[in-house]
């Protein structure tokens, strides 16, 4: 459905002819593979839908003049920055797409804190702007490359360093946010004194309504500034590094430590958990590089941290007497991060730390207490830098057994878990083979000590029909075994229910159909109510998950 060229030019008159384009080789870029997105939805050949152009704004006014133009000629929009995954992208074929790239500005308010940035400020650019204040941000787990505003407001934004700085939920602040009807909200304080500390205020809130626990994922219009709070960074202002591609090293944290802790059990690793969340020691803990695989993690380190050496190596390197000796040690790992903001602070927190290893049993990995390899660590997980990693086994890769349970729930599942992907890798050849276990996550929020991110990873061939069919399998055969655990729906099935795998969206009828029958419909017709009175015209896709109230059917 082309546009009209009334609208076409009442765009161009906003942005300017070079920041809006309807080519069909710049639009056709603008289109996702659902095979992978964070449902995984296959096969290759399908896509989201092209918009019928593309527009950069660089500015919130431009914004605004935008939405309000979509609703006047009844056009279908979506904002996104870095285009992680298919919620950025638009879902009707009468629709256009905002590339949010030309707003990038960041404005650190060191005294109170705080960061002000729009929606490309991405995690490691904002990230080095507060180093330079002594202070640092949460990078969600995506990596450094990501959009802090996407993760902020838009998603859930939970990352390693979430036990020391929390979650996206516990560091958003005020808010500049377009309506999809073009009106703009002002959150918190921002919207009483122009300050941007507070993002609560007197009655109901409406971050609640656009953030909330996960975020609406672009459905509730276009967040175009944010405030979030900034937490103590003990290290220099900038971070030396040494070294070459891909073994990049941290020079000048003497007083950060990066340990890798090996468990005897999943019980002794729950049980760590929570001590290490109540002791306040732990400036970062993620279980990073158990993503390649249990069984070829040290090798895979061994390659980035040696840069003479290659893939091909894996074989050889898997069977080294030490490197096994080694992997097997680190069955069940974590990394951890320790920061000093003074000698006797660290030395403290080493004790402590000590304390709680000796109580439940843990140790320190001997590799990874090599200075190379814990300076490698270091840069690695502060920054969040290298997340093409990754890709490193196959093309593509999904994470399933997606879950944010406690850990006292999750951890006594997690060897089931990794034999059920095991049994697919070795009967399956679709799904790369990296020893069951390829679990990793971070270790909790501020806001409590239990909850933990947990994602095993798939990786597959996402150029070949048969790998991305296969993957597809094995994620809903992992969606299934956790229901019938009683795990609730695994992450990589959140947004199911909210595009077509067509690439498109769901009518109101159909999520009706769906809404009607889950244990509290009440929350899809408050959603409906929210949705109504904030976006009338329903211009934004169907990633917001409604139903019609009974009262409500068959009236327009």
């Amino acid at each position: 459905m082309a546009l009209t060229r009334e609208f076409y030019r009442a765009l161009e008159d906003v942005v300017g002819g070079r920041n809006i384009s309807e080519d069909p080789a710049v639009t056709e870029n603008y289109r996702c593979i659902t095979a992978q997105s964070s449902a995984h939805y296959g096969p290759e050949d399908t896509r989201t839908p092209k918009p019928q152009a593309v527009v950069l704004p660089g500015s919130t006014d431009e914004v605004q003049q935008i939405v309000k133009l979509c609703n006047k000629y009844k056009v279908e929009f979506k904002a996104a920055s870095t285009f992680w995954a298919a919620m950025g992208f638009i879902g009707s074929d009468n629709a256009i797409q905002l590339d949010m790239i030309r707003m990038d500005s960041i404005e650190v308010d060191a005294k109170n804190m705080l960061a002000i940035v729009e929606p490309f400020a991405v995690g490691g650019t904002v990230q080095v702007e507060a180093m330079k204040n002594g202070l640092t941000c949460n990078i969600a787990g995506v990596g450094c490359s990501s959009s802090t505003l996407a993760g902020s407001s838009g998603w859930v934004g939970f990352g390693p360093s979430s036990i020391f700085t929390g979650i996206a939920s516990e560091n958003l602040l005020g808010a500049e946010w377009v309506l999809p009807d073009g009106e703009i909200i002002r959150t918190g304080t921002l919207g009483s004194d122009g300050e941007w500390f507070c993002g609560e205020g007197p009655g109901p809130s409406p971050r609640a309504i656009f953030r909330g626990w996960t975020g609406t994922a672009g459905t509730m219009g276009v967040c175009t500034k944010i405030a979030i709070r900034l937490h103590p960074w003990p290290g220099p202002k900038w971070i030396p590094v040494r070294g070459t591609a891909p073994l990049y090293m941290a020079d000048g944290l003497d007083n950060v430590r990066a340990y890798t802790i090996c468990f005897p059990s999943w019980d002794a690793y729950a049980e760590g958990f929570r001590l290490l969340y109540e002791a306040d020691v732990c400036y970062l803990a993620h279980r990073q590089f158990n993503m390649f695989g249990r069984d070829i993690k040290t090798a895979l380190v061994e390659i980035f941290t040696h840069p003479e050496k290659q893939f091909c190596d894996i074989p050889a390197l898997v069977e080294d007497p030490y490197l096994k000796e080694q992997n097997a040690d680190m069955k069940i790992d974590v990394q951890i991060v320790l920061a000093g903001f003074s000698e006797r602070d660290l030395d403290y927190k080493e004790k402590a730390f000590d304390a709680i290893l000796e109580q439940i049993g843990a140790h320190k990995s001997e590799y990874y207490l090599q200075q190379d390899i814990e300076d490698f660590t270091k840069l690695y997980l502060l920054r969040l830098a290298r997340k093409n990693y990754n890709y490193t086994l196959c093309s593509s890769y999904e994470g399933n057994f997606g879950l944010s349970a406690n850990v006292f729930v999750a951890a006594p599942l997690m060897e089931e878990a990794a034999a059920l992907k095991k049994k697919w890798e070795q009967t399956h050849t679709g799904v790369a083979a990296v020893g069951g276990d390829s679990d990793m996550g971070s270790v909790s929020g501020i806001g409590g000590g239990g909850t933990t991110g947990w994602e095993f990873f798939v990786h597959f061939d996402g150029f070949d029909r048969d790998s991305i069919y296969d993957s597809k399998a094995h994620i809903d055969e992992t969606a299934a075994w956790m229901k019938e655990k009683g795990l609730g729906a695994d992450f990589g099935r959140w947004n199911t229910e909210v595009r077509h795998p067509d690439g498109y969206n769901y009518t109101q009828e159909e999520h009706d159909a769906m809404y009607s029958k889950i244990a509290q419909p009440g929350l899809a017709t408050y959603q409906w109510k929210i949705r109504e009175a904030f976006n009338p015209n329903h211009l934004t896709g169907s990633y917001y998950k409604t139903a019609t109230p009974p009262e409500c059917k068959g009236k327009k």
